[in-house]
């Protein structure tokens, strides 16, 4: 009589299944931000699994074609669905589309993912449309038209974007426009681009290789155009390789008639940071100040550390800081230009690789 070993041969079996577990699950490597006017949604991609979806899509992307895009469809507990439309004075008009991928299903629908549409009856026509399914569809597209391929998903935040977008007010357009979602739309007459859910495509700077290097000639003032009544001072120490950078507003309260001078707000605060660059970033000490009232011999009331700063540039003449400030508990990205534009050839000059 044989003897079989009932531990090992169940013990060897949950190694197989655990391995072949393993060899199914997506790794996530590249990412994208869709930078909706609903706010962010980060998408990191399956480069592992699908390898020539991420690269189609990808391409679109880096080409700028799903810049001044928009959600051009929303099916309520199931999807929404972009990239096939962008809206550009006014006009509506198809997104320019690449050869079709080829299929590469295996990664279930479920809410969250990220997949390709598709025509009808043609698993491999799948070109520059995708749609991030608001519930478990597994049962519904795992199976239909060969697969719907699943390329990446929502992290973070990203699904209370999403959600918030399936939640608007949908309207019939006429076709491709039957379930269109809406912002502040009257109801009636064309839609404008204040109604539409616009969207541009970014590669996350992880996956780019940035070759701008910062430099003296980024020594400048810069704002965001978005916002009034703050800027950004910038200088750059090149033998040191660091960077100090201040954090500006602009009073906006006038201080109460016992302050003597008239040139500051009680409670006012103000940041600087201080730290060391590589390539095309700088990673900086926030220390903020807390009160203080110019032209006053008063001292400070407060000067602590209390966070960080990232500035990173992509060319001369714009750049993102982000800031972690500890003591507020804040986070977020701020995208700077310059306020004049004298110094971006001097900057140019300086940023190409000096020849060792």
């Amino acid at each position: 009589m044989t003897h079989c070993n009932t531990k090992a041969r169940i013990s060897g079996a949950l190694i197989v299944m655990f391995a072949g577990l393993l060899a199914a699950s997506p790794v996530p490597a590249s990412s994208v931000t869709l930078k909706t006017v609903m706010g962010d949604v980060i998408i990191e991609l399956y480069d592992d699994v699908t390898p020539e979806t991420v690269v189609n899509f990808l391409n679109y992307v880096r080409d700028g074609d799903y810049n001044s895009s928009f959600i051009h469809r929303v099916d309520p507990d199931f999807i929404i669905q972009g990239g096939g439309f962008t809206f550009i004075d006014d006009v509506a008009a198809p997104v320019p589309t690449d050869p079709p991928v080829v299929n590469e299903p295996g990664i279930s629908n479920l809410r969250g993912t990220i997949a390709m549409a598709k025509l009808g009856g043609d698993p491999n026509s799948a070109t520059s449309q995708w749609f991030i399914n608001l519930a478990d569809n597994s049962g519904i597209l795992d199976g239909q038209n060969g697969g719907f391929t699943v390329f990446g998903e929502v992290t973070g935040n990203g699904m209370d974007v999403v959600d918030a977008i399936a939640a608007l007010p949908i309207y019939n357009a006429g076709a491709p426009f039957g379930e269109l979602p809406m912002i502040d739309y009257p109801g009636s007459g064309p839609a404008m681009e204040e109604n539409l859910v616009m969207m541009d495509v970014v590669e996350n700077s992880e996956n780019v290789i940035n070759e701008f290097e910062i430099n003296q000639g980024l020594n400048d003032t810069w704002y965001n155009i978005t916002t009034d009544g703050q800027g950004f001072f910038i200088i750059t120490y090149p033998e040191l390789k660091t960077m100090f950078l201040t954090w500006f507003t602009y009073d906006t309260v006038r201080p109460d008639e016992s302050v003597p001078f008239m040139l500051g707000e009680p409670g006012h605060r103000w940041m600087t940071a201080y730290g060391s660059y590589e390539g095309n970033k700088a990673e900086l000490a926030i220390t903020m100040t807390i009160g203080g009232v110019f032209d006053s011999s008063e001292p400070v009331p407060g000067n602590t550390p209390d966070g960080t700063i990232v500035v990173e540039f992509d060319d001369c003449a714009s750049g993102v800081v982000g800031y972690d400030i500890t003591s507020i508990n804040s986070q977020g990205e701020v995208p700077i230009q310059r306020v004049v534009s004298d110094n971006i050839a001097l900057c140019e000059s300086l940023s190409e690789p000096v020849a060792q």
